[in-house]
């Protein structure tokens, strides 16, 4: 059971650095006034409380960024950031034309990553736009010197399973099919794909189809990956409530995301329940998968951490075992700095 609200938050601030707290506070309350009862999701509001950041095609530390729609169908955007060299205070043309030289160009004839990234928010918050998410895309791209497409999925309960896979597919192939995306000595695209809360979910899904169609992605990188199921684990009765998140609100978000008659089993949400689909004999990629020790899913992530394993892939688990949700948001604690550094050694070792 959940403690008291304030048992709970004096916890919290025992772990997790001021700021830190006031941020994952502030989103707490939101996500609380957005959440209906009724399954239903005030998005004006959602849309309103959102903290936005445009895109910005003048340099800013040496990462610009622009918006780019890959398909019209369903409207979906991705956000596009690289590295390049410039002034922020370039003219408006100086700014644009190496974006389109850029989705013109020829491949780099240096090896880099194209990391595709899915922002978290349990399916149902956040964007590509959300501040705190291009922060984190833009510090990605200074420590890889590659690019990062931020995919602006279709999110929940407007927009069910399988819609966000859907579109991190799409986001796939687009990218697999852009020859300026492509690098080294054989010209190929280089994709990782990579994702927080329920964007690490979206990843391993993408990953896993990638898989049974033979296409090769170089690694999945993993940030306290959304999985869930009908028991409850261990680690979920032990921290209802203690460190951000409850039960109930993971109830609620799978409710929304999931087919009207799924359960938690769902293979959307229990990959390797009894609904799920084994990897074995299957080309998936290596895995670098994050887990703070202090989320109420932990359980829930190293069994999938084990569940790999038992099918014969490769696992690189680290597991901060006083970190909390969100940790990696913000460059303030050991955890932040030494998880930073197993994603860029993971992204080095991986390339070629």
């Amino acid at each position: 059971m959940a403690g008291s609200d304030e048992v709970n938050r004096n916890e919290c601030k025992t772990v997790v650095p001021l700021n830190t707290w006031v941020l994952i506070s502030n989103f707490k309350v939101a996500y609380n006034m957005l959440r209906r009862p009724d399954g239903t999701f005030d998005r004006d509001l959602a849309e309103y409380l959102d903290r936005r950041t445009p895109s910005n095609a003048r340099p800013v530390e040496g990462v610009s960024s622009f918006d780019h729609i890959i398909d019209q169908s369903v409207g979906l955007e991705v956000r596009i950031y690289r590295a390049v060299a410039g002034n922020a205070n370039d003219g408006a043309a100086a700014a644009t034309l190496p974006i389109l030289e850029f989705l013109t160009g020829a491949p780099s004839p240096d090896p880099l990553p194209v990391i595709i990234f899915f922002h978290g928010g349990s399916f149902a918050h956040s964007s590509s736009s959300t501040a705190i998410y291009d922060y984190m895309c833009r510090r990605w791209v200074k420590r890889s010197k590659g690019v990062v497409i931020s995919v602006n999925y279709r999110r929940a309960p407007e927009h069910r399973y399988p819609c966000a896979y859907d579109d991190g597919w799409t986001a796939l192939k687009w990218a697999l099919a852009q020859p300026c995306l492509r690098s080294g000595e054989d010209a190929q695209t280089r994709v990782f794909l990579s994702g927080d809360s329920s964007g690490g979910n979206i990843a391993h899904h993408v990953a896993a189809r990638a898989a049974g169609e033979g296409i090769k992605i170089y690694g999945n990188i993993l940030l306290n990956a959304m999985f869930g199921g009908n028991e409850r684990a261990e680690s979920e009765r032990r921290l209802d409530g203690k460190y951000f998140v409850t039960i109930q609100d993971r109830d609620w978000y799978w409710k929304a995301y999931l087919p009207e008659d799924a359960d938690r089993d769902h293979p959307a949400c229990n990959p390797f329940g009894p609904n799920g689909r084994r990897l074995k004999g299957l080309p998936f990629t290596k895995s670098l998968i994050i887990v703070s020790g202090l989320d109420l899913t932990v359980d829930r992530q190293l069994a999938y951490a084990e569940g790999l394993r038992e099918d014969g892939h490769e696992v690189k688990l680290v597991h901060r075992e006083k970190a909390t949700i969100g940790f990696y948001l913000l460059p303030n604690t050991d955890h932040y700095h030494e998880v930073m550094e197993e994603i860029s050694d993971f992204l080095q070792a991986n390339l070629l």
